[in-house]
């Protein structure tokens, strides 16, 4: 079966700044040395691009999660521009199309089933699915966006600006026009590619699905150091619309304390967080789905399935009561109506819930253990 032809412009593009990177940078390193001005600018610019995908072009654009000012939302597209992966309105189209066919060789862009390599770069060097390139009937409402189509409209001359003369200037201001381009131009280009690409290749290989098997992706904090909090790539396939990857305090996330430091400025509002109990009714199936698994092997599975299912619908029950005695606690806090005895009834059921979950995980793990 013969390939697709090959898009030279991005092949060309990605072959020589990956080789400029590769050679130049370290030779120019060692024969006139970087200053600390050129090491800042390269992390600042990486942080600037790279967020400028994940906050803006991912969560803000592609997902909607949140809604932002004009100014964050012209920043983000010079940022979008300055990380050189397309238009806004071109990137999210073809996000949309991911996650909507995700894992679907015949439709989703990037496929991780089409091995890696594919799913991280090669699905750019061809003409794999042409007929859609200009077909941007899913991002409609985009098209509504004045920042947007202004970006769209100017991408390349908008490119040119950031990736070119923007450092060039800031060399010229440094007193070393070169060093600049090539640390906070060129090496910053290739690190920020490569980083961003990881979400869709390495994301859908390497790490644990808490939440979902239904596709490949995959949670993995040390994917999320390397993309911005994009890692945590499994919760995110199954709740797209929560402004968040890694919802716990100390997960790295530093796209998710950018858009709340944008909300606690007012600069961003409406921030969609998936309810709590969905999330941990996500976590509970699949524990339920990986123990039956194993449970499957025992001699007395009948048993032991039976003993399951019970513990998981009595934990499931908990979980359901808790949750709703919650929402109908803040419901009264918020009309002042909040009573002692409705405060202690919603203690008695998280109580309850806590102590139900222990005997499930008790149980799971000792599904868990080896069968001798």
């Amino acid at each position: 079966m013969n390939k697709p032809p090959l898009i030279w412009t991005n092949v060309s593009l990605f072959a020589i700044t990956f080789l400029g990177a590769a050679i130049f940078v370290p030779w120019y390193g060692i024969l006139q040395g970087y200053g600390l001005t050129e090491w800042v600018a390269f992390v600042g610019f990486a942080f600037a691009s790279g967020l400028s995908i994940t906050a803006g072009y991912h969560r803000l654009w592609s997902h909607k999660t949140y809604k932002a000012s004009s100014p964050v939302r012209f920043i983000f597209a010079l940022g979008g521009a300055l990380a050189l992966q397309n238009s806004a309105l071109h990137w999210s189209s073809d996000h949309r199309v991911h996650h909507k066919h995700v894992d679907n060789n015949d439709k989703d862009p990037y496929s991780a089933k089409m091995g890696f390599w594919y799913s991280h770069i090669g699905w750019m060097l061809r003409e794999y699915q042409s007929q859609r390139y200009h077909d941007y009937k899913n991002v409609r409402d985009l098209q509504n966006d004045k920042i947007v189509m202004w970006q769209h409209k100017y991408y390349l001359a908008l490119a040119l600006l950031m990736n070119i003369v923007l450092p060039a200037f800031l060399g010229w201001l440094n007193g070393d026009i070169l060093g600049m381009l090539l640390m906070a131009g060129l090496l910053r280009l290739v690190v920020v590619h490569h980083c961003t690409f990881f979400i869709n290749s390495l994301a859908h290989v390497w790490g644990s699905q808490p939440y979902t098997d239904k596709n490949t992706a995959r949670d993995n904090g040390i994917i999320a150091l390397l993309t911005y909090g994009e890692g945590y790539h499994n919760f995110h396939h199954i709740f797209e619309n929560d402004y968040r990857n890694g919802i716990r305090w100390w997960q790295y996330d530093p796209t998710k304390w950018l858009i709340n430091a944008l909300n606690w400025c007012g600069l961003a509002k409406d921030l969609r967080v998936t309810p709590q109990e969905r999330i941990e009714s996500a976590k509970l199936q699949m524990q339920l789905k990986r123990t039956q698994s194993r449970v499957a092997n025992l001699t007395n599975c009948d048993e032991a399935l039976e003993k399951l299912q019970a513990e998981y619908e009595l934990l499931k029950s908990h979980l359901t009561d808790y949750y709703k005695a919650k929402k109908e606690l803040l419901e009264a806090k918020r009309k002042q109506l909040a009573s002692k005895q409705l405060m202690l009834q919603v203690e008695e059921m998280k109580q309850r819930f806590l102590a139900q979950q222990k005997n499930w995980q008790m149980l799971t793990s000792t599904y868990a253990q080896p069968i001798k």
